[in-house]
């Protein structure tokens, strides 16, 4: 169990969610809290399987040119 102290413009915005949304301060709180550290777990994830398998990388000239993969003008960007 945590406590966490929120300010007060916080604590109105989760009342007057919880009000249309038929849910409570805590619950909200806690269903956000879960999103985060999912959210944060799958980008530590793809940040590791990045690092351990490195892919390809453009740079922005590449980018700029519209360069696919194989080098060729492609739809990577809208091209000038």
């Amino acid at each position: 169990m945590i406590s966490v102290e929120i300010d007060r413009e916080i604590e109105e915005r989760l009342e007057a969610l919880g009000a249309t949304t038929d849910s409570s301060k805590t619950g909200l709180s806690r269903e956000r809290l879960i999103d985060a550290l999912e959210e944060d777990l799958r980008d530590l994830n793809v940040a590791k399987r990045r690092l351990e398998e490195p892919a390809k990388r453009w740079t922005q000239e590449e980018l700029e040119q519209g360069l696919d993969l194989e080098g060729r003008v492609g739809r990577l960007c809208s091209q000038r």
